[in-house]
Formats: C-alpha cells, structure tokens, sequence
C-alpha cells in the first residue's frame, strides 16, 4: 500500500521535524503492502489498491469529480464478496493501526529530542507540572505534603468495547520496538535487512491473526487481560514516576522522606457485578489472587535480580547490625557467600516472600528458595526488610547501587502492596433492596420492606444497624440471588482478612437514589464483620447515574450525612465520602446537554453538602 496518499498536508517548518514520522509510515505501509500480495496475491493486491485509490478520490474530489468517484466505490464495493469484503476490512484497519504505531513512536522520539536537547520542561510532563506550579509560587515542600494526602487511581473495567486481543497488543508492541530501534543506534546494512524481516514476520502474523474471538470472553479471560497491563507497563512505570518525581522535587524537599504512593491502580475486574451474573464470590477471590500473583512474581524477579547485583562483600564495606542480623535470620550455609552479608540477606527475603506468594496466590515460583523462612504478614514487613537494605547501602558509600532496582522496587511494594491494585465492589440498588428485604422478612423483622415508604426504610435499617445480632439465619432458605449477593461480602471480609484493606476499598452502588440505599450495603457489609458500630471498613460509594438522580445527588448526601451513624462511618473513613457521576448514562437518557448541565449542578451541590457538614 502507498502510504504517502494518506499522509496529511505537510508545513515547511514541520516537514523536517516530521520527517522520521512519514519514514515509518512508508516504511510499515510498505511492508503491509508487501505482505497483502503475498498473502492475497497481485489480484487482491490490486482490488484493495484499487479501493483505497478511489476512496481517496472521494474524499478529495469536490462535485462531479466527487460523485464519480463514489459511483465508481459503490460499484466496486457492492461487487465483493463476503470474503473480499473482510480482506478489505483487515486491510484498511491494520493499516490505520501501523499508522498509529508510527505516531506513537514518533510522540516518543520527540520527547527524547527535547531531552537530549535540554529544552524546557514540556507541558503534559512531569517536570513541566512542577514547573508551572514553582512559577505560581508553590514548591517542592507544599508538593511533598500533597502527595501525603492525595489519591489518584486510573481504574480498568472490563468494558465491553474493549475488544482488541492480548495476542494482537503483544504484536504491536513488537512493531513498535523494531521501528523505534534506528533511533536508538546506527544499524549496519545486514542489520537493517533483519529488523525489516522481522518486521515482515510480525506483520504477516497480524494478519493471519483473528481480530476479534469467535466466543465471549468469561470473566477469567477478562481477569487474564487486565493484569497484562501491569506486565506491560504498570509494574515498571509506576515506580519510575515515582522516582523521577521524587528526583525533580529534589532531595531537599523530600528531607530523608520517601514518596507517599499517592497514585495506585484499581479494577472493577472481578468485583463489577452490576449486570454480569457471572460475577461470583468465586471470581472475586480468583481475581484477587491472579492479581496477587502478579505483584509477586513480579517482587520475586527483582529479588533475586538485587542478589545476583548485590554482591558486596564485608572484607570490603561494612554493613549496618541491622543489615548482618537480616543476613544472619536467613541461615546461608552456602560458603562462597559467607562474607557476602547483602546476598545473604537477599536469601532471606526472597525465601520468605516465596512463602507468602505461595500463601496468598499459589503462585508456581520462578525459582526455589535456598532455605525455609516463615511467610510475611504484610507487605510493611517486606517494604521494612528492603529499608534495612538501602540503609545499610548508605552508611559505607553504595548507597547508588540501590537506585536502578532496589527504590524501584521499594516504590512498586508501597504502590501495589500484596493484591497489586484496589478491586472495587459494585451491584445495582435494586439487588441490595431485595436482597435486604429478603433477609428481614425471613427474620420476621416486617412483612414487607418493599411496600415501605423512605422515612420508615431509613427508620428500619437505622435500627437493625445499631442491633448487634446478626440478621442472616443459617437455617432460612433464602433464593439463590440473596446467597450469591451474601457469598460476595463473605468473600470480601476474607480477602480484607488476607490482603488487607486496600485490597477492596470500595463498594459502589450503582444506580442509587436515596439514603436506603446507602444503609442497605451498610445492612450486607455489617453481616460479615465489614462495619461495625461506628466503624466501616470500606467505602459506601453511591453512583448518581440518570438525569433525576443527579439532579437529586446532594439532597441524598445531606440527608446520609444527617444520621449519626453513618456520620460517624464517614469519620472512620477519614472524613472522606466518595461519590461517582454517571457521564454515560445521563448522557443515554437526558441526552448531551442536560446531562452536562446536571452533573455540573450535581458537582456544585454536593461539595456544598460536604463542606456544610465538614467532610472532604
């Protein structure tokens, strides 16, 4: 294919700056083009050329010049069959996505560019944000302190428009390395000759790849795409925005600190069961767990990784006691490495987090531990043990051989602890209203929770709420809904009992309209231990979606906020409620403008609310 056609209208002053970035696109159109003779020969070659030629004829073309050429499209179109309409297809689509690969390599070429050239800041950066806040007057200390109290988590969901296959990305990626390779280094002619073959290969097994899968994806395969992402980027990333935060804040700002991990990633994969009866508590323990074994073999890699790099020996610097009794707990009987007290040490943590990865995820270890050590009860006990290593780096001069993997490392166990990112909870209102009315009719509470008017529900659940018996009877037979909605919190209390808190931290309500509906998760999420009395062990999230329950969003908070209990919840959690908007939905049924209007709205009366009533 003849890229040069779809290429846009070049600048005088961007055609040399530019340059690199029609050069890959030549180059990937070529190889695709390449690849579409071989694959579909010179005729399906020539129909596809054909149609792109006179698709760009129609798009350029004005009046009678234009109607012929769509005249001319139509014909050949309609002309095709259903297997020549899917070779178009392909074609087209891996066409705009090599584009877009070229694109992207080039976004990154540039950046390098301005880095190599010392140029300024770039806006969008890192290093551009704290600029622009320095020249407003805020510094590096007032940055520190915010971090310490800020919360910013980008969130996968398993939306269905997201479609494109593991094995798809995984090509991609590969196209992107080769192309951004002659940036990197001169390439001698043989050399070049093997990164265009292999780029031919990667290509050619893109397009005798399916696009889209034949089946629907079940919630493991949904599970198994999110984590790529931490493979991919995240567990890497995170830790190195960290740094080089930390880095442009400078150490002076910092005075000894380390980063608070104000940014963590989280998930609705597993836990968003709004809709998806597949959504079980067996999936939900399954996708703490698979997420656990990430994060682990992850720590265990860059574990054994700082032993193979820390090979100091004690003839030669002198380690903290602190450091010698971590050497000393592992038990090394190895003698090459017995006046090697970092490597010993390394032992020691990677056999104890090799017993909590077994523990917590069951996951098969990339390698065995030298010796036996008991497993780590909390990722502070492993982020404690990585301390006592940097310290000790420190006190004799090395405290540099620690910078390229061992503060990465210390960034990523306080960003993703054991369960890797926080899996949120969520059902629709309505199930909680059923599931709760069922419960306290069975337990001859009332007769009917259903046919109950709002004040009496919020007068009923306040009550059963300050009740310290539980609601739940193990000899009632209760419908399969309610069991599955009560498995889900029973599963949450054990993960909090095994991951920690921040393993669920959220439990969101889709769908709410009113105080009830706040109180009846508060009603599930007591009958496992998840709130009690006065304190609440994960946030009640309500999610105001259509236009009405927008418009109503800051008369439900203010009226959650006037009963003492759930007050006293909010306190527990910080002083802080979180609320979520509905951008989609109200957009589906109030339509663009009422649904910004109302969120706008929506926006403004509940900070009101919160400020009123002192909560953030």
């Amino acid at each position: 294919m003849n890229p040069d056609e779809h290429l846009p209208p070049v600048h005088a002053d961007d055609a040399e700056k530019d340059r690199p970035l029609r050069d890959d696109t030549r180059l990937l159109g070529r190889i695709l083009g390449d690849v579409l003779r071989q694959q579909t020969g010179e005729e399906g070659y020539a129909r596809i050329e054909g149609i792109r030629q006179t698709a760009i004829r129609f798009r350029r073309g004005h009046g009678e010049e234009a109607d012929a050429a769509r005249a001319a499209l139509s014909a050949m179109l309609d002309g095709l069959s259903a297997a020549q309409v899917l070779e178009v297809v392909r074609a087209f689509s891996y066409f705009s996505q090599l584009a877009n690969i070229a694109e992207d390599v080039h976004q990154n070429r540039h950046r390098r560019m301005h880095a190599l050239a010392g140029s300024p800041p770039q806006r969008g950066s890192l290093a551009g944000a704290i600029a622009a806040l320095a020249s407003g007057g805020v510094g590096a200390e007032a940055i520190v302190a915010w971090c310490e109290g800020a919360r910013v988590s980008p969130v996968l969901t398993a939306h269905p428009t997201e479609v494109q296959r593991k094995s798809i990305l995984d090509a991609e990626r590969g196209i992107a390395e080769l192309v951004a390779m002659r940036d990197r280094m001169a390439l001698s002619p043989a050399e070049w000759r093997e990164v265009e073959q292999r780029l031919h290969r990667r290509v050619l097994g893109l397009w005798q790849t399916a696009m889209l899968r034949l089946s629907r994806l079940q919630v493991v395969d949904e599970i198994e795409n999110g984590l790529a992402y931490y493979r991919y980027t995240f567990l890497a990333e995170l830790p190195r925005l960290y740094a080089d935060l930390a880095a442009s804040l400078g150490s002076h700002a910092l005075d000894g600190r380390r980063l608070a991990p104000f940014l963590r990633m989280g998930s609705w994969i597993g836990g968003d069961r709004d809709g998806n009866p597949f959504v079980t508590a067996q999936t939900l323990v399954h996708a703490v767990r698979a997420q656990a074994g990430v994060a682990f073999g992850h720590y265990l890699d860059e574990v054994h990784r700082l032993g193979g790099e820390l090979s100091l020996s004690s003839r030669l610097a002198r380690p903290t006691p602190a450091l010698l009794g971590l050497a000393a707990a592992a038990h090394d009987a190895n003698p090459h490495r017995q006046d090697e007290p970092y490597r010993q040490a390394l032992i020691g943590v990677y056999a104890r987090l090799a017993a909590t990865a077994q523990r917590k995820s069951g996951v098969t270890l990339p390698r065995a531990p030298h010796v036996e050590m008991p497993p780590y009860d909390a990722p502070e006990a492993f982020a404690a043990d990585l301390a006592t290593i940097a310290d000790s780096l420190a006190t004799h001069g090395a405290a540099e051989l620690g910078e390229e993997r061992l503060e990465p490392l210390r960034y990523a166990v306080a960003a993703f602890g054991f369960h890797l990112a926080s899996l949120d909870l969520r059902q629709n209102a309505d199930v909680h209203e059923a599931v709760v009315g069922e419960m306290l009719e069975k337990s001859a509470v009332v007769a009917e929770y259903a046919a109950l008017d709002e004040p009496a529900r919020i007068a009923l659940l306040a009550a059963e709420l300050a009740n310290p018996r539980p609601l739940r009877s193990p000899f009632a037979d209760y419908s399969e809904r309610a069991r599955a909605e009560l498995a889900i919190v029973d599963a949450a209390a054990g993960v909090h009992a095994d991951y920690g808190a921040e393993a669920i931290p959220h439990y969101v309500i889709s769908k709410c309209q009113s105080v009830s509906d706040l109180l009846e998760v508060g009603v599930l999420l007591k009958e496992v231990g998840l709130a009690r009395g006065n304190a609440l062990a994960l946030d009640i999230v309500p999610l105001f979606e259509t236009i009405d329950d927008l418009d109503g969003a800051s008369r439900t908070l203010d009226a959650a906020l006037a009963i003492p209990l759930y007050r006293a919840w909010v306190t527990s959690r910080g002083g802080r409620q979180e609320v979520m908007l509905g951008y989609s939905d109200s957009n589906k049924d109030g339509g663009y403008l009422a649904s910004n209007w109302g969120l706008y709205r929506a926006q403004r009366g509940l900070t009101a609310v919160a400020r009123e009533r002192g909560v953030a």
